[in-house]
């Protein structure tokens, strides 16, 4: 089951030091933390790291026990960067341990999907000048399979 979006904000604000102040939020410093994480994913999400975490159209339609579905990896960096974003609000001072794990997060979250989409070439890619095949001048033409575990191809028709 994957972390809620309260969660996180309970967390950076621990990170940041209000562990034991964060049960005396106000239900509007919660969402005003609550826009802040959801715009800083979105700002992640324009970059293309894509964590599954569900964003809204509009920020009054954003709940704070909605469940993420953030993979693992991504947690600390979420925390982390959250807390920096959340700190100043609440008059503290980022450890420069937060600010160096926060970077070192989200660098590896860019590496992670800084990767380029595998392709197939188009079946209109001629072969080349070595290939004196007259029959298919052109590569193969690409197959889109949805493997299905051992069993192989699954086929829909």
């Amino acid at each position: 089951m994957g972390w809620t979006k309260r969660e996180y904000i309970t967390q950076a604000l621990e990170e940041i030091g209000l562990a034991n102040y964060v049960f005396d939020l106000t239900p509007e410093q919660l969402q005003s933390a609550l826009r802040r994480l959801d715009t800083m994913i979105a700002q992640w999400n324009s970059y293309g790291i894509r964590l599954g975490y569900p964003l809204t159209n509009n920020p009054s339609d954003s709940d704070l026990d909605t469940v993420t579905m953030v993979p693992d990896f991504a947690h600390e960096a979420i925390i982390t960067n959250l807390g920096i974003k959340l700190a100043p609000s609440y008059g503290k001072v980022v450890m420069p341990e937060t600010k160096t794990q926060a970077r070192s997060g989200y660098r590896a979250l860019l590496e992670r999907f800084a990767k380029p989409s595998e392709q197939q070439l188009p079946g209109t890619l001629p072969r080349g000048a070595g290939k004196k095949d007259t029959d298919r001048p052109y590569i193969n033409p690409p197959s889109d399979p949805l493997l299905a575990g051992d069993d192989g191809e699954l086929d829909f028709n």
